[in-house]
């Protein structure tokens, strides 16, 4: 059954034990988390427990959402960046699910603000270093099981696993993204020149002094193409190729935006 704006409209919503703002969408037969924001963000509490849920998802933003129940379902399959749907999120159980392995576990580290978890009932819970994995994986956990976890694991965990335990998606974006200051990864130059790490102070300048002398669109497409890339050597090439036109870069920019007054080459008043 789905999951939709009508059925969340006629489920019950109360006031749970904790003073929190509740929706009961228990036993629904529920295949899919969708249409989760057709609750307006009005709950600090949902309850999706005793479906037929395959994975832990959503495409809504619920920054009111403290707690989520999503016991006795069928996940075994957790949604990368729930962060941005969760991002206030304390509470997850997750109890009598099939989630098997650690790596499926991995997204979770978009949450790093939940403080209890519950895995019990999965097959996950008998894996090695499943408890140590997951209290590393998590800085503010503060009970996962339904026990504690004590000062002395969170140092053992963290000195056993310490950034291992970041999903590896992270890592690769991270690996990825062009950072100024920071080196680049091999093959990102444009050829074999290219610098391998981002622009010093001077190649700023340089940058600045190259955009500063394009006469043209197409030339300052150019130049972005090629600060992208981190191919400061082209960009140096062509300041020399813009002083060796008319002077320095500033004179060749004024020299376009007054031709009369180059050409002319005595004093002109600008009115």
């Amino acid at each position: 059954m789905r999951l939709t704006a009508d059925m969340i409209a006629r489920s019950p919503a109360f006031l749970n034990p904790l003073k929190d703002r509740e929706i009961d969408l228990r036993g629904n037969k529920i295949a899919v988390i969708e249409n989760l924001a057709s609750t307006q963000n009005q709950f600090d509490a949902i309850d999706l427990s005793d479906n037929e849920i395959r994975k832990l998802e959503c495409l809504a933003v619920l920054p009111r959402l403290k707690m989520l129940l999503i016991n006795n379902n069928r996940i075994n399959r957790i949604a990368d960046g729930l962060g941005r749907a969760f991002p206030s999120l304390e509470t997850l159980v997750l109890s009598n699910n099939l989630i098997g392995t650690l790596k499926e576990l991995e997204p979770l580290a978009a949450m790093p603000t939940i403080e209890m978890l519950s895995l019990v009932d999965n097959p996950v819970t008998k894996q090695a270093n499943y408890r140590p994995f997951l209290i590393s994986l998590l800085p503010r956990l503060k009970v996962l099981d339904f026990k504690k976890v004590k000062p002395i694991e969170r140092e053992a965990a963290e000195a056993k696993f310490g950034a291992a335990t970041q999903p590896a998606k992270q890592q690769h974006k991270a690996a990825n993204t062009f950072v100024p200051g920071a080196p680049v990864a091999d093959g990102a130059g444009a050829g074999a020149g290219a610098s391998k790490a981002g622009p010093t102070p001077e190649q700023i300048a340089m940058i600045k002094e190259a955009i500063g002398g394009a006469s043209s669109l197409e030339e300052v497409a150019r130049l972005e193409k090629a600060l992208k890339a981190g191919d400061y050597d082209f960009i140096a090439k062509h300041i020399e190729a813009q002083k060796s036109k008319g002077g320095d870069a500033p004179a060749a920019a004024e020299a376009e935006a007054a031709p009369a007054q180059a050409e002319g080459g005595g004093d002109m008043e600008v009115g």
